[in-house]
């Protein structure tokens, strides 16, 4: 059961990973926000019409916290990282997600800080910088700071959402939804004022927009939300850095691009972080000599244990 929860949580960051190839082959060009708009609303409406289900209470508050902080301001500095910064230097930053929840989950869960789990993120990043660093790469103050807020407002919207769970009778589905109408408002001003309508939507790009919102968007992650319910929230961490793993290889395939041997290293050491970071931590089994001896120790019969036996019926 846990094997299978985990794979379909791993889907949601594989088909994230599609975003940049979409973007690129079928998409018009210089509207990215735009696209993450529609990958944001449309599928809100299809959500909610599917459960038919809006959020009561508290959780108005709630939705519209995780869909700022897991769509609505991750999206734009997302992006603005990716326009400021080489795309593997951008990677790389959003790779520290994983120990980002590792941290966060030790003040907002009480949990305690996962040795095994920060070890395992760290050659997870490592691994990812492999894959997609240059040396040519250059630095950029501003495009450096919103790649490392992006992965802080995911994490704690990842956190949050492990938390706050769903309110009971909820599907996926709905929460997904809530998110995603929340994340989809903040952005609808950014991108319709920063970029506006392209001109011509054509039928590559009706597609590439319907895969973004309908399988990028709505099944992703209600896939995602899902998993977070159910997983530990740092193993599902760690499985987004199938993200960039899958946009470099949707590159050698469809782009024809090549890997070097540092590369192919990445990719194993990625792959390596991933799975082991699904596993439980081995324990360490601590000797305790003064309980072994209590435990071993058998004192005579005493008067004590005999004015018991004789009290005890027969």
């Amino acid at each position: 059961m846990k094997l299978t929860t985990t794979a379909l949580t791993a889907l949601a960051p594989a088909v994230w990973g599609t975003t940049y190839i979409v973007t690129t082959e079928l998409l018009p060009a210089d509207h990215p926000l735009f696209a993450s708009l529609v990958r944001a609303l449309p599928a809100d409406l299809l959500a909610i019409a599917i459960a038919r289900r809006l959020p009561r209470g508290s959780w108005w508050l709630k939705s519209a916290i995780l869909g700022i902080l897991n769509i609505g301001a991750f999206f734009p500095l997302l992006f603005l990282a990716a326009y400021r910064l080489p795309g593997g230097v951008a990677a790389t930053l959003g790779a520290f997600q994983p120990l980002i929840v590792a941290l966060l989950v030790v003040p907002i869960l009480r949990e305690r800080l996962s040795t095994w789990r920060m070890l395992w993120g760290l050659v997870g990043v490592v691994g990812v910088a492999l894959v997609v660093l240059r040396s040519s790469a250059s630095l950029d103050v501003v495009g450096i700071v919103a790649g490392l807020l992006g992965p802080v407002s995911m994490g704690l919207g990842v956190v949050l959402t492990k938390k706050w769970g769903r309110p009971e009778g909820v599907s996926g589905v709905a929460l997904a939804g809530w998110q995603l109408t929340a994340g989809g408002l903040v952005l609808l001003p950014i991108a319709l004022t920063v970029e506006g309508v392209p001109a011509v939507i054509d039928a590559d790009a009706a597609l590439g927009y319907a895969w973004l919102g309908i399988v990028g968007g709505l099944l992703a992650y209600t896939l995602w939300f899902s998993g977070i319910r159910s997983l530990p929230v740092t193993a599902v961490a760690v499985l987004a850095l199938l993200s960039p793993l899958v946009a470099a290889l949707l590159g050698a395939l469809v782009l024809g691009e090549t890997f070097t041997l540092a590369q192919l290293a990445g990719f194993a050491l990625a792959l390596a972080a991933i799975v082991a970071s699904q596993l439980t931590p081995p324990k360490r089994r601590r000797a305790h000599p003064h309980t072994d001896r209590r435990l071993t120790y058998q004192p005579s019969t005493s008067t004590t244990s005999l004015a018991a036996t004789e009290r005890t019926p027969q």
